[in-house]
């Protein structure tokens, strides 16, 4: 009984043990789990607020917390060019991400750049650098990158918004699948279309693609940060590449070197015709080849098109022979440099002959710079522009004979630098008196004295931007008179949290 009594506890004894282990060894598993499941959470939830706060710290870019998202960051430069001190980024939660492609040529193109920063400030979402337009009338291949300098593009407006070159690598992968919600924003829209319309889409999305951009934000009636940021934008981080810079130092070095110059935007080029119908001065072929070509373009929307309604009604450009009764008629002078910006003249020398005669001091970049110089830029036309563009900001005078979107945003660029003289053509009161001098019932005196005093307030002077509600495609363009920014400087006013 003893030996028996005394087995039966040591089993009893054994048995607690193996509880006491079994317990502990269970204690320590649902500690290990627990704890894994916790790092799990911790992992996912960095993962999202990193997305959600924009550059991700688990892909090893700088967090939006650290110190030098606050501070001012000095890019460093040549000895000869002084160190450039950057504004601060501005923390804010990412609604998500936007991406766009603008359309057009390179100032329409330039325009909409600015709007859909100012766009991407005001829904407090991160903008990818954007898409330039390839499949125009030009197809000029370049990249952003190729035109505008894009890291400076994107540090001087770091305290507005974030802006970077690429969408994050989880979300470009729905890119490259062609599964992100693709649209074109409203033409005209105020800001509060945005807000209301398209940042729920971002929300829901992540990432929305406008594809495109033309005119896509009203001209008035805007919150004043958001103009002002438009035109922040527009004269100060829209800064060519140094390759440009540098080329159109030398054009203007070369121009100035012979004395004043004025820049004519000449906008007769064979695509400018051929979109507007305005066949003035031109013969039979080139009117048919003209019309085919408008044909062949199915998104220019007007095929039949009376060209001599529309020349009486000022919507067309001057031709070369009017432009240089025009320029004769205001007493430009005749040993002036002349400039052309503009692409090759449709009809050539045959149609450029009297505004030779009467300006002989005709010059393009393509003979001030030598083939070498300009052989990058061929085939390149935004490239192009761009040099043209540079030069007309310089120019003593700036004549265009169509208000266009290069003729449109030089005319307020120059006016930011100064109000430096813009000639502004009355085109539909020119082409009646040219008519009538041509017609033998104006004298050159009586001519000449007409187009004069229909020009006295027509020369780039301090005027406010024409408004016209509900008719945004007749009012005075905002970026051709940005009145809001020549008022006061903009530099230092920056938008407030929304």
């Amino acid at each position: 009984m003893g030996l028996k009594g005394t087995a039966l506890g040591e089993s009893r004894v054994e048995k607690l043990k193996n509880c006491i282990v079994y317990r502990s060894r269970m204690k320590l598993w649902i500690i290990r789990v627990t704890t894994s499941v916790l790092l799990w959470i911790c992992l996912v939830q960095l993962t999202i607020l990193g997305e959600t706060w924009g550059p991700r710290v688990l892909k090893g870019w700088p967090s939006c917390f650290s110190h030098e998202s606050t501070s001012l960051l000095v890019v460093k430069s040549s000895p000869a060019v002084p160190a450039r001190v950057l504004p601060p980024k501005r923390v804010y939660r990412n609604n998500g991400y936007l991406m766009v492609s603008c359309n057009g040529g390179l100032n329409q193109m330039r325009s909409a750049i600015c709007d859909m920063v100012a766009i991407a400030r005001y829904l407090n979402v991160t903008l990818i650098v954007p898409e330039l337009d390839k499949t125009s009338f030009w197809a000029d291949p370049s990249e952003f990158q190729d035109i505008f300098d894009v890291d400076h593009f994107i540090t001087s407006v770091r305290d507005e918004v974030r802006i970077l070159k690429e969408l994050p690598p989880r979300l470009k992968k729905r890119v490259e699948l062609g599964t992100i919600h693709t649209m074109a924003p409203i033409s005209w829209s105020d800001i509060s279309y945005y807000h209301n319309q398209i940042l729920p889409l971002i929300r829901m999305h992540k990432v929305v693609h406008l594809n495109r951009t033309d005119a896509r934000l009203a001209n008035n009636g805007q919150p004043m940060e958001i103009q002002k940021l438009r035109c922040r934008v527009n004269f100060g981080a829209l800064k060519f590449t140094p390759q440009i810079e540098e080329l159109g130092r030398k054009v203007i070095r070369l121009l100035r070197e012979e004395g004043p110059f004025m820049v004519l935007h000449l906008r007769y080029e064979m695509d400018m015709l051929a979109f507007s119908g305005c066949t003035q001065g031109c013969n039979k072929e080139e009117v048919e080849e003209l019309t085919r070509m408008r044909y062949a373009y199915p998104w220019w929307k007007e095929k039949v098109i009376n060209s001599d309604l529309k020349r009486r009604d000022g919507l067309c450009p001057l031709t070369p022979e009017e432009t240089a009764l025009t320029l004769r008629a205001l007493d430009i002078d005749p040993s002036i440099q002349v400039y052309i910006a503009a692409g090759e003249i449709y009809g050539g020398e045959r149609r450029m002959a009297n505004l030779a005669a009467a300006y002989p001091n005709l010059v393009r970049k393509e003979t001030l710079l030598e083939p070498s110089e300009l052989r990058f830029f061929q085939n390149h036309s935004s490239q192009m522009a761009a040099l043209d563009y540079l030069v007309s900001l310089e120019s003593d005078v700036f004549v265009p004979t169509y208000d266009g979107n290069m003729a449109k945003v030089v005319e307020g660029h120059r006016r930011y630098l100064g109000y430096k003289k813009t000639i502004l053509l009355h085109r539909r009161l020119l082409v009646d008196l040219i008519d009538q001098h041509n017609g033998g019932s104006l004298t050159w005196d009586e001519f000449s004295t007409a187009v004069k005093e229909a020009h006295v307030e027509r020369m780039g002077n301090p005027i406010q931007r024409l408004v016209i509600q509900d008719r945004p495609k007749e009012e005075d363009y905002f970026y051709s008179n940005p009145c809001e920014c020549l008022e006061s400087s903009y530099e230092d006013e920056t938008l407030s949290n929304i």
